[in-house]
């Protein structure tokens, strides 16, 4: 029987790690490690940073290969990820395969949680064989985002509303409510918006030793969030952000 852990490791800092989740990864038999390409090889660093420091179990094998990359020029959005998730979850099946073939506990070391904005438990469900899935939640990037700023996320008995860049700049202000997190943002889709009474409190590389935040009156900090966000871009050669918007009066 074939059993696949999805465990949450926070968004970098190896402190974010929970004691389930450190049982988890010693528990496994196989970890995978995916490559992102050179742009974003810390990403793989930081992973092989946590199982050096967590990793006591002698029998446990990391293996390594490289993510497929999804077709951003796909006209039809949903097809793209659909056809990408086929790709990647093929990418796994074959890992796991000549690693371990199709009895033992394999691991996968997931940024934030895998129930939050991330495609882990989808691609999951398409390997073949379908294996036994469980989940050891992590801190997603809200929580590391809230803590950076010491910001309560709601408001007295108010409700908020999590959504991408994308629907963002598609759609506009979210209708009833006041409290917007937006993640996925390949761009700055608050530039979309009318600045007039919005505040925004913004971070990046969250839980990483380059750590940004930056907050303030949209109108005012927005540019400069823009010109950060650019040269943190090209210093690394990708970021990873979000950020959370108020509507005040």
């Amino acid at each position: 029987m074939l059993t696949l852990s999805l465990i949450g490791i926070g968004c970098g800092d190896p402190e974010q790690l929970t004691r389930a989740a450190v049982q988890a990864i010693n528990a496994a038999d196989l970890i995978l490690i995916p490559r992102k390409g050179s742009a974003k090889s810390d990403l793989a660093d930081l992973r092989r940073t946590i199982c050096a420091d967590v990793l006591t179990n002698q029998t446990t094998r990391i293996a390594e290969f490289d993510l497929p990359v999804r077709d951003a020029g796909e006209a039809d959005y949903h097809k793209g990820v659909d056809d990408w998730h086929e790709a990647v979850a093929a990418a796994w099946s074959r890992t796991i395969a000549s690693q371990l073939g199709d009895d033992g506990k394999v691991a996968l070391l997931i940024w934030g949680d895998p129930s939050l904005y991330d495609s882990s438990l989808r691609i999951a469900r398409r390997l073949d064989p379908l294996p036994d899935i469980e989940v050891v939640p992590g801190i997603t990037s809200i929580q590391a985002l809230c803590a950076a700023h010491a910001l309560p996320l709601n408001d007295i008995g108010e409700p908020f509303l999590v959504t991408t860049g994308r629907r963002l700049r598609e759609g506009g202000w979210p209708q009833g409510v006041d409290t917007v997190v937006v993640m996925l943002d390949g761009g700055t889709a608050f530039q979309s918006l009318d600045p007039s009474g919005l505040h925004i409190w913004w971070g990046a590389y969250l839980g990483m030793p380059d750590q940004i935040a930056m907050s303030g009156v949209l109108a005012e900090i927005g540019p400069r969030i823009v010109a950060a966000r650019q040269d943190a871009r090209e210093w690394h050669g990708w970021i990873m952000d979000s950020y959370i918007l108020k509507r005040r009066p």
